[in-house]
């Protein structure tokens, strides 16, 4: 006998099932329970029996505990015991040097993309740092001198614009964020404040849930 979807109750057959969280699912049901955004095997998160997305996991909260006297004895005694741990690595570690991390390909490319977003965000502030006069305040025209001509002052290079922007986005593909940087985003997501980073990248923010970071710029279409 086939067994019932976990989420609505309708007979899961072979072809489509999702075995997952001690229950069974359609491979549609299985979705986060806040954005409903569909989710696979490796980018869930389950909580009670019940499948989330990065975004949406419920956190765990924090529990106070008395300062009992057994319990400030116990606390006092973790402080000691972590001074001598701390004391006997620093004698082992004295007089060694720092290691070096190696510069690889994949360091680089996170570098490279680290500077084009701090890049993108300081034009971005820049632009709108800078005041523009009204025409009422504009400075009058020289005068035509035919006696005298004085010095040229200096000319103060032009502050380079800001990349243009991408203007809004709409997701035409599920995307899972695969490195801290990356936003998630479902088919049919509004991407908006879009930067261009390279022909294979863009900067963004998800309209939906308000992330902003990288996404590859063929999983979105301008709108």
């Amino acid at each position: 006998m086939n067994p019932l979807c976990g989420r609505c109750n309708l007979v899961v057959y072979p072809t489509e099932k999702v075995n997952c969280l001690d229950k069974y699912w359609h491979k549609g049901c299985f979705s986060c329970e806040v954005c409903k955004m569909t989710l696979s095997m490796k980018n869930y998160k389950g909580f009670e029996k019940r499948p989330y997305c990065n975004a949406h996991y419920p956190k765990a909260g924090f529990t106070c505990v008395t300062d009992t006297p057994e319990n400030l004895r116990l606390k006092q005694q973790s402080r000691m015991q972590s001074q001598v741990h701390y004391k006997e690595d620093f004698e082992k570690n004295r007089g060694k040097g720092f290691s070096v991390v190696a510069d690889t390909p994949e360091m680089q490319r996170i570098k490279k993309t680290q500077e084009q977003i701090s890049n993108v965000i300081f034009f971005h502030f820049f632009s709108l740092s800078i005041p523009v006069l009204p025409a009422a305040f504009q400075p009058p025209a020289a005068t035509q001198n035919f006696h005298y001509e004085p010095a040229p002052e200096p000319v103060r290079q032009a502050a380079a614009a800001p990349p243009p922007s991408a203007g809004r986005y709409r997701a035409v593909y599920d995307y899972a964020a695969a490195d801290e940087d990356e936003v998630s985003f479902v088919d049919g997501d509004v991407i908006v404040d879009v930067q261009q980073i390279d022909e294979g990248w863009m900067y963004g923010r998800v309209e939906r849930t308000g992330q902003q970071g990288m996404l590859p710029a063929n999983y979105v279409e301008a709108i």
